[in-house]
């Protein structure tokens, strides 16, 4: 499996040992980016991303993204519409990613992936990178138990899906191919230690991994995005749990 490592954290670089993968199929991207805004400078880095994850998915690869965060999902769905698919997208997460500008409490840009991904604020992200805009139906968001009171509104009225991790099968998936996207904070932060937003009563890391390899066995996921928004490991053990998930994940 091709794994596409992305080390930053937004626009924000991160230490070489962050995200623990390795391997000789593994191409890091870098880019220089530019004064300016931070989605000026997100544009320039998630380009670079696209076209790396186009250029492998065209060699018939499955690429694997892994990053410091869940904004880099758009770069993945944006390479794999370049490559000629129009997936659908399978998002697990802690959270639910449905923010807007208007609404987000924190400002956290994390907190817009998905509703970015469906075509919120295009002229941030979307239209720069090419991304067609994923219908809602075509979506579904995997045990989100950590909502503001906006995302509540918006979900009650929306077409997105929302499965827990123990639901998701064929039955439930989009069809056609999938954007399979994993952020680690789905995985219950009492196992998952130094999340940047923690969120308990979630599932194990086992049932996780159980849920992704359904989705996998489908045959139809294009492109694994992972995103990894923890703090820098502060013991040995947090080190080694992270490079266990990881290599869990990626080895799916």
């Amino acid at each position: 499996m091709t794994i596409i490592h992305v080390p930053y954290h937004q626009d924000q670089r991160l230490a070489d040992d962050s995200l623990p993968v390795s391997g000789a199929d593994t191409v890091t991207v870098e880019a220089a980016l530019p004064d300016g805004t931070v989605w000026q400078r997100l544009n320039v880095l998630y380009d670079a991303v696209a076209a790396a994850v186009a250029e492998h998915t065209r060699g018939g690869a499955v690429p694997t993204v892994v990053s410091g965060d869940c904004l880099v999902a758009l770069a993945t769905i944006a390479g794999v519409q370049r490559a000629g698919a129009e997936p659908g997208v399978v998002w697990f997460d802690a959270h639910g990613d449905v923010h807007t500008l208007e609404t987000s409490t924190s400002g956290y840009l994390g907190g817009l992936a998905l509703r970015l991904a469906m075509g919120a604020h295009d002229e941030l992200l979307a239209k720069p990178l090419g991304l067609r805009p994923i219908a809602e139906d075509r979506a579904i968001l995997v045990d989100a138990r950590d909502l503001d009171p906006a995302e509540v509104a918006y979900l009650a009225q929306s077409r997105l899906v929302r499965r827990t991790v123990d639901e998701v099968d064929d039955v439930v998936l989009p069809g056609g191919p999938i954007v399979l996207h994993v952020d680690v904070d789905v995985v219950d932060a009492d196992e998952l230690q130094d999340l940047r937003f923690p969120a308990s009563g979630g599932p194990s890391t086992d049932a996780v991994l159980r849920a992704v390899q359904r989705v996998l066995a489908t045959g139809r996921v294009v492109a694994l995005n992972i995103a990894c928004p923890w703090h820098p490991a502060r013991a040995e053990r947090d080190r080694a749990v992270r490079t266990a998930l990881l290599t869990a994940l990626t080895d799916a």
